[in-house]
């Protein structure tokens, strides 16, 4: 092995075992990824998945790999924050009534199996008072 070599196969071997003990270190976690892999797999294999089965698999293979690199969180308040996320598109008015949406909604229908949810949000708008105005004779 040349000298000048030396201080990146040092890094490599360094950073190899990082992430070996990065794996090792939880094996719970590894485990219950595991886990959810195997229950993920059984609905792409059983045809209840909303997506078709090559997919459904790819995906599972996918948050596998992401959970075992610990990318893969399902942190609290983290499906709402990407609900209303999806608001930034708008300003103003819209985008309070999309997000009241996103909190709230006064009905939803659908599922992403049917290939969308609808939500709807109903605000109550009063007419202003217009006044009267005496009818003119013939």
């Amino acid at each position: 092995m040349p000298f000048h070599r030396f201080p990146q196969y040092c890094s490599l071997l360094a950073a190899s075992l990082w992430a070996a003990s990065a794996l090792a270190a939880d094996p719970a976690a590894s485990a219950a990824a595991q886990a959810q892999y195997q229950r993920e797999m059984a609905v792409c294999n059983n045809g209840s998945s909303n997506q078709n089965a090559a997919t459904c698999r790819i995906e599972a293979e996918r948050a596998l790999a992401e959970a075992r690199r610990g990318d893969l969180t399902a942190a609290p308040g983290q499906y709402d924050k990407n609900a209303v996320q999806r608001c930034d598109a708008f300003q103003g008015a819209d985008r309070i009534a999309c997000e009241a949406r996103m909190r709230a909604p006064t009905s939803v229908e659908g599922s992403a199996q049917s290939g969308g949810v609808l939500r709807e949000s109903v605000t109550i708008v009063p007419v202003p008072a217009v006044p009267a105005t005496p009818a003119s004779q013939p």
